[in-house]
């Protein structure tokens, strides 16, 4: 049932790219989204994790540099029945880890260095059977393609601000409809890319909690992970922020920011966790 509701919205948001091309030129203008969506979506399918990895400087990890880290990564991967990920480490103070890559066979899982130092092993592991959750669900396909689509709205979104300069309402088009539209659209994208991350974040959670055998070490660990990365800047691009465990722009902006959150708040998330722990 979730993942009918995760593709309905990726529908919607597919739909709205499609409008507004039609917006912006008709059918011409449909045609161009959808070759827009194409080109981006291949693009995202075959070089987002590159990219992402390359923007936050992340430092691939043997496991003669980091055997415990690794045996932890390997170890839990196999209880999720997924290949090894590629296993990174990113220099950055601020707490938090993602995953990236389009299949579990072609997957990277990031670790930031101020993680390492905050958590204990329970939490680490909670963390790291969190994120490989989401490489066993495909989320990290699943939102690279949201992201990109939602990009895509808001690029042709932007070409609307040009329309009541050069069309008319003898045109078909009503240049304030076009303004509202401009503002409206891309609002549109956020809201569902929102709904779309936040569903995949309470399954990762629960898929994580039964891979690390425990929901305590996760529960524990994003307690930690919201208030460090709160008090700890992070280098991480608001692009990709989505990607992430905690959001790492939970320092900047206070509640407003919260209220446009890629992320589920942190308390429900912990709430569900010890429900797990209770049910058990």
């Amino acid at each position: 049932m979730k993942t009918l509701k995760v593709g309905l919205m990726l529908a919607a948001l597919t739909a709205l790219l499609l409008w507004i091309g039609n917006l912006v030129g008709g059918t011409a203008g449909v045609i161009l989204a959808l070759a827009f969506s194409v080109v981006m979506n291949m693009g995202a399918f075959w070089f987002s994790d590159k990219i992402v990895l390359h923007m936050v400087r992340a430092e691939p990890v043997s496991p003669s540099e980091a055997p415990e880290l690794y045996g932890m990564v390997s170890r839990l991967a196999k209880r999720a029945g997924i290949p090894m990920p590629a296993l990174y480490i990113v220099p950055d103070p601020s707490p938090n880890a993602f995953a990236t890559g389009r299949s579990p066979q072609h997957a990277a899982v990031a670790v930031n260095e101020g993680l390492l130092n905050l958590l204990n092993t329970t939490e680490v592991e909670g963390v790291i059977a969190h994120e490989l959750a989401h490489i066993k669900n495909r989320d990290t396909l699943t939102m690279a393609i949201v992201a990109t689509i939602a990009g895509a709205v808001s690029s042709l979104a932007y070409m609307l601000h040009w329309i009541p300069f050069f069309g008319s309402d003898e045109d078909g088009v009503n240049p304030l409809g076009a303004i509202a539209m401009a503002i409206l659209a891309p609002l549109a994208a956020m809201m569902i890319q929102m709904g779309v991350s936040r569903a995949r974040e309470y399954e990762a959670d629960a898929l994580g909690a039964r891979i690390a055998g425990t929901p305590s070490g996760l529960a524990n660990a994003l307690i930690k992970l919201e208030q460090g990365a709160a008090a700890v800047p992070s280098s991480m691009p608001a692009t990709a922020a989505h990607m992430c465990i905690v959001n790492p722009l939970s320092g900047v902006g206070g509640a407003m920011l919260g209220l446009f959150s890629t992320h589920p708040p942190i308390q429900e998330r912990v709430r569900r966790l010890q429900a797990m722990r209770l049910a058990a």
